[in-house]
């Protein structure tokens, strides 16, 4: 729930962001513009980056650090193919977009090892929470994407407009993604202990 927006909002605001934080003294238009891509190529494997850190204690608990390691070894295999594979026509973007792909195949393995010994059982309802994220992603998505094209150029304005800018833009996009989860049902007592249980 708070991955996947922060993953899709990197993307989305990358130009602006970097802008807003970097874009002064020697630090070009041409520079901002290099970032951005890395920048959009990291938050591709943002999602996949996370669902590591909390699928791969499932096996910990079970005390396999074997097949955790084994598929650590394969990706890093796999990673510099693609490096090879990325670096010459993204460049530096290609090295970015690598450890991101590389993230969602040792997450995808780590959910699918789990699965095959049973560690894992989705409940029911996982289909129409994720059609119900899905939902709000799209709303967000859009409120980020015309948010971040109507104030103009990002590389002309000064530094207060900017932070202003993305202030509102930032706002818009939290509200908006909430807004759509509550309209379709979610409630935050929904997750507590109590209800888990």
């Amino acid at each position: 729930m708070l991955t996947l927006p922060a993953a899709l909002a990197l993307g989305l605001l990358a130009t602006p962001l970097v802008a807003t934080l970097f874009h002064h003294g020697q630090f070009t238009a041409h520079d901002v513009m290099q970032t951005r891509s890395a920048l959009v190529a990291y938050s591709v494997g943002l999602t996949g980056l996370i669902l590591v850190k909390v699928l791969a204690p499932g096996f910990y608990s079970r005390q396999d650090i074997r097949t955790p390691v084994k598929i650590a070894l394969g990706v890093l295999v796999l990673t510099q193919l693609m490096n090879l594979a990325f670096i010459g026509p993204l460049a530096h973007a290609g090295l970015a977009l690598t450890i991101g792909l590389a993230s969602l195949v040792n997450a995808g393995l780590l959910y699918r090892g789990l699965r095959c010994i049973g560690a894992y059982m989705p409940l029911p309802g996982w289909r129409v929470f994720w059609f119900k994220i899905l939902g709000a992603l799209a709303v967000m998505g859009l409120v980020l994407y015309f948010g971040a094209r109507w104030p103009g150029d990002w590389l002309q304005m000064d530094t207060l407009t900017r932070i202003g800018h993305m202030s509102w833009i930032v706002a818009a996009g939290a509200g908006s993604y909430f807004a759509t989860l509550f309209a379709l049902g979610f409630r935050l007592r929904d997750f507590s202990r109590r209800a888990i249980s």
